[in-house]
Parts: C-alpha cells; sequence; structure tokens
C-alpha cells in the first residue's frame, strides 16, 4: 500500500468515529447525511478496504484476535471494574448482572452487557463479520454474482428484523447485513480506487439528489414513529427493505469524497491523524467522558444524580448549551488516551529489552 492510501484510510477512520461520536450526541457532522444512517458500516467497509487475502485462515483469525479480540475484553473487564467501583456514589449499576453468559457470550450476541462500553459492541462483531467473509472469499465464483449474493443476503437480513428477538437470529441478521460493506471496501480497494473517477461533479449531484430524495423516507427517531433514513443496525430495526441500504452508500461515498476533496489541505494535521491512529480508544472510552462531565455538571448545579439515573447511558446535561463541549471534549482526551496508552506499550517494550 501506498503512503498516500494509507494517510487516506487514517483520515478516512478519523472522520468515521467523529461521525460516531457526534451521532451519540444526537447531532449530524456531515449535514444532509444522518450518523446513524452510515457511520457503523463505514467502519466495515474500511475494514474491507484493508482487508488482505495472502494470510492463510488460522493466520488471519490469529491476527483479528489479537487486533479486536483481545483489547476488547481488556477494556471490558476494566470498564466492568469502573463500573462496581462508582456504583455506591453513581446510585446505578450501568451493567447486566456479572454472569459467565453476560461476560463472555453477550459481547458476541448484542455487546451492551456494560453500558459505559455499549459503543464496542461493534468489535466482536466486525471480527465475526470478518471471519464469515474469510470463509466465503475462499468460495470462486464470478465477480458479479459475489456482489449479487451479498446484496441479497443484505436485503434478506433486512426483512429479518421481525425476529430480531432472537438474540441469535440477531447476530446472523447484522453478519449478513454488513458481509455486504465488508465486500464493498474490497472491491474499491482492489477494482475502483486509482482507476475509476467516481468523485466528480456528476457523481456529487447524483448522490445529493439521491440522498434528498431519501429524505422523503425520512421520520423521527422515536420508536412510535419509527427510524426511516437512518437505521438500528445493532438491534435489527429498519424501517424500509432498501432505504438502509441506499443510504449506507450515498454515506460512504460523501465520507470517501470529503477525504479525496480536502486531503491536500488536511493530511499533515497531526490531531486528524491521531484521531486516525486512536479509533479504538475513542470508541470505547467517549461515554466514561462523557458521563464525567454529566455528573459533574449535576454535582456543581446542586441536581440529584437521579436525574440521570433514570435515563439511558447516553443522556447528557443541557444539550441545547453543551452538545459541542462534550463532543470536542470527548474527542481530545480519548484521542491523548490513546497516545498515553501507545506511549507506556514503548516504554514497557524498551524496559522489557
Amino acid at each position: 500500500m501506498t503512503e498516500i492510501f494509507n494517510n487516506k484510510i487514517n483520515l478516512l477512520k478519523a472522520l468515521a468515529i467523529l461521525v460516531v461520536v457526534s451521532g451519540h450526541l444526537e447531532f449530524s457532522l456531515i449535514p444532509l447525511f444522518p450518523p446513524y444512517s452510515f457511520q457503523v458500516v463505514l467502519f466495515f467497509f474500511i475494514a474491507g478496504m484493508l482487508f488482505k487475502e495472502k494470510y492463510t485462515f488460522f493466520e488471519f483469525l490469529k491476527r483479528r484476535i489479537k487486533s479486536l479480540i483481545i483489547p476488547y475484553f481488556i477494556y471490558s473487564f476494566m470498564y466492568l471494574g469502573i463500573t462496581v467501583l462508582i456504583a455506591p456514589y453513581v446510585q446505578k449499576f450501568w451493567a447486566m448482572p456479572v454472569s459467565f453468559k453476560n461476560e463472555f457470550l453477550i459481547p458476541f450476541l448484542t455487546g451492551h452487557q456494560i453500558d459505559l462500553t455499549s459503543p464496542l459492541w461493534f468489535v466482536p462483531q466486525l471480527f465475526i463479520t470478518l471471519i464469515v467473509y474469510k470463509i466465503l472469499n475462499k468460495i470462486k465464483i464470478n465477480e458479479i454474482i459475489k456482489l449479487v449474493f451479498y446484496f441479497a443476503l443484505a436485503l434478506i437480513a433486512i426483512q429479518m428484523q421481525n425476529f430480531a428477538d432472537n438474540l441469535y437470529i440477531l447476530l446472523l441478521l447484522r453478519t449478513m447485513f454488513s458481509l455486504l460493506f465488508i465486500h464493498l471496501g474490497v472491491l474499491y480497494t482492489n477494482k475502483i480506487e486509482g482507476k475509476f473517477d467516481i468523485f466528480n461533479y456528476k457523481m456529487f449531484f447524483f448522490v445529493i439528489v439521491l440522498q434528498s430524495l431519501l429524505w422523503l423516507t425520512n421520520k423521527d427517531f422515536t420508536p412510535k414513529d419509527g427510524i426511516g433514513l437512518s437505521y438500528i443496525l445493532v438491534w435489527g430495526e429498519f424501517d424500509n427493505f432498501i432505504v438502509p441500504i441506499l443510504t449506507s452508500l450515498t454515506g460512504i461515498w460523501m465520507s470517501l469524497f470529503l477525504i479525496e476533496v480536502f486531503y491536500d489541505k488536511i493530511k499533515k494535521w497531526s490531531f486528524l491523524q491521531k484521531i486516525g491512529q486512536n479509533t479504538y480508544h475513542i470508541m470505547a472510552n467517549h461515554l466514561l467522558v462523557f458521563n464525567i462531565i454529566t455528573y459533574l455538571f449535576l454535582y456543581f448545579k446542586g441536581i440529584p444524580f437521579d436525574v440521570k439515573n433514570n435515563a439511558d447511558i447516553y443522556w447528557f446535561y443541557n444539550p441545547i448549551k453543551t452538545t459541542y463541549f462534550y463532543f470536542v471534549t470527548g474527542i481530545i482526551l480519548t484521542t491523548y488516551f490513546g497516545e498515553f496508552l501507545k506511549f507506556l506499550k514503548r516504554k514497557i517494550l524498551i524496559f522489557n529489552k
């Protein structure tokens, strides 16, 4: 891979995590493109862009366990300890009851066994999807047939949402849907990037027009009214049989477009590079930062913690005034926490030598 390709991937990862964090604060970082309409599948797409066929199955499995699953469970047990420690002070236990099933099986089924790490549900799902894709990719069939196959799986997955109360079907549904975007990432790297100009003005206007038409399907985010243009992959909640796929594609294209257009201006922004290099740590820790800020606001305002505890883990104080403070503070602190962890790792390696 070229240095330019690696830099663009890193900036795309930075954009993806910024969209995720903005979505958790309920605002759209990219106007016209709601975060929940593409934010998760953008990470699957990036994983596809980085997919390497050269590894044997067991080499691939070992690498993915090391990069995804081991850090996941380190964070999971760290946050279980934090949850136990803070429970007497915040007057709520922000997790499912501690059990073998909840700590070792639920991470692969829902990923919501601990509220503060709920954004990390994506990691075990990515691991499973990549392993399944690695297996399926061994089947040698025509590329068009392969694309149609993954597209059909995504369509079928959407139709399975009525059975998503069964956690095993939910896992199957999410895997079937996300396989399409892993494959599209692979196709983009191998067949499109550097070979076709898909970022011209005609394509831009086509995507904008299409997205504006998709907005005609948009509804409120409440369960009563449906979710429309956005969808909730983690729980298998869709509101249209084709819109989730289309709005995922438009969101991915716009993300790639923004990186292409602004690359020369932002490629040397060191903080953006750091964000892209620490997406795992940002994903894992931003809810903790948000909740610390929230409890501090409540404490200094003299408001009982019950105001927070009667809501969910994503509730935050006075969003009209504080949303962007949460966003900026959360990104900065979690990015540099990731940098600090890498600094410690380097020191430990030097010491062990």
